[in-house]
């Protein structure tokens, strides 16, 4: 039996954003079709004609590697009337283009709290994802305003019958995350990769594994610690559509890792003594803070935010002291002229407590209360 809460955990008419909290509890194949409405419901969503082939193959990978959404997929396909064979039944929603953001996980030697804690900013653009695309490549803007493809984030906790329950943010896909925690205390954050080479997504078939977005609701669904995390991104097949994002994991225990595909396809598994800090350019090719290049118009002031979180970290921090530091990496109305961006939520976990404490943007200068979301069954 399925049982749903939707509340307004943020903004509303005549702010930037609505944020809906979408609670589901019941089966995986329950949640499956419940997600599937809202997506159809709040962005219009409709299932993807899909060559037969190409869908089966998708299909099976999910069974094997990751049930939880497979038997979520089934219920999709319930929802909508759609045989899984014939339809992409994921992708719940539009497609981002990546984002900023900069996010700081802490272990608990380094905390006042003696729990791990992770710190993050969601940065993004406050245009519609046409008028983004134009921007970055010099074609018309659209004739029509469209709402800003950030606008309308959801909250989802959902508390399957066979799996851990998890709470994580998404700015417009209902099957993937931005964010998140689950009740054993597992965290993972994504970020842009390389914001300097961002270029829009070409060919955004969905293809065999896990996109980019749909990657952290994986770690979420079938993991409990970041060494469980590693173990099973170095098995499980990714892609990103040329998109490159990179992962800020960590867990209850302090263990903490950013993963990162590289350009020739290795994949890298970075860890820290000590707080581990990540913004928009790649670790792996830029693993000395001293020694980072100067920021330019592309870089999205990468460089500096990373400088600025690497010093912080050298010191123990308390939950309130990150979010200061966190403010002094955000982004606002005067921070950056490239790009209309601005830090969209931002958000403290504390891994201890499986808490996710969270303001969002409703203006320039205004942010909706602190929200605390918890991760529990």
């Amino acid at each position: 039996m399925t049982v749903q809460q939707q509340t307004v955990a943020g903004g509303g008419a005549g702010d930037f954003m609505t944020v809906t909290h979408l609670t589901v509890r019941g089966s995986q194949t329950e949640i499956g079709r419940v997600l599937a409405e809202h997506a159809r419901d709040s962005y219009g969503w409709q299932p993807r004609p899909a060559e037969p082939v190409l869908a089966g193959a998708r299909r099976r990978w999910f069974e094997r590697n990751w049930p939880q959404h497979h038997a979520r997929l089934l219920g999709v396909a319930a929802a909508t009337g759609t045989r899984p064979d014939s339809a992409h039944l994921d992708g719940l929603g539009g497609i981002p283009a990546g984002s900023g953001c900069s996010a700081t996980a802490y272990p608990p030697s380094a905390t006042d709290e003696g729990n791990t804690l992770l710190g993050r900013n969601y940065d993004f653009f406050t245009t519609s994802m046409s008028a983004l695309v134009a921007s970055m490549t010099g074609a018309p803007q659209p004739a029509t305003p469209e709402p800003p493809v950030s606008s309308r984030p959801y909250v989802l906790t959902t508390v399957p019958d066979d799996g851990p329950a998890s709470t994580l943010i998404t700015m417009n896909e209902l099957d993937g995350a931005m964010e998140g925690v689950n009740e054993h205390g597992l965290a993972v954050a994504l970020l842009i990769a390389d914001g300097e080479n961002a270029t829009p997504p070409g060919d955004t078939t969905p293809q065999v594994g896990l996109s980019s977005v749909q990657l952290p609701r994986f770690l979420l669904d079938t993991c409990a610690t970041a060494e469980e995390a590693e173990r099973a991104l170095l098995d499980a097949k990714q892609y990103d559509h040329g998109m490159p994002l990179h992962y800020l994991v960590a867990d209850a225990h302090g263990d903490a890792f950013v993963w990162e595909r590289g350009r020739d396809g290795h994949e890298h598994a970075i860890r820290a003594d000590g707080a581990l800090c990540v913004t928009n350019h790649p670790l792996h090719r830029h693993p000395d803070p001293a020694r980072l290049p100067a920021d330019n118009d592309e870089t999205m002031l990468s460089y500096g935010r990373y400088q600025r979180l690497h010093k912080e970290s050298a010191t123990t921090t308390s939950a309130r002291r990150l979010r200061d530091t966190l403010d002094e990496v955000a982004f606002g109305a005067d921070t950056y002229a490239a790009y209309p961006v601005r830090t969209l939520w931002q958000s403290v976990f504390d891994l201890g407590t499986r808490t996710m404490s969270t303001r969002f943007y409703l203006a320039d200068d205004r942010y909706s209360p602190e929200i605390v979301f918890t991760a529990s069954a």
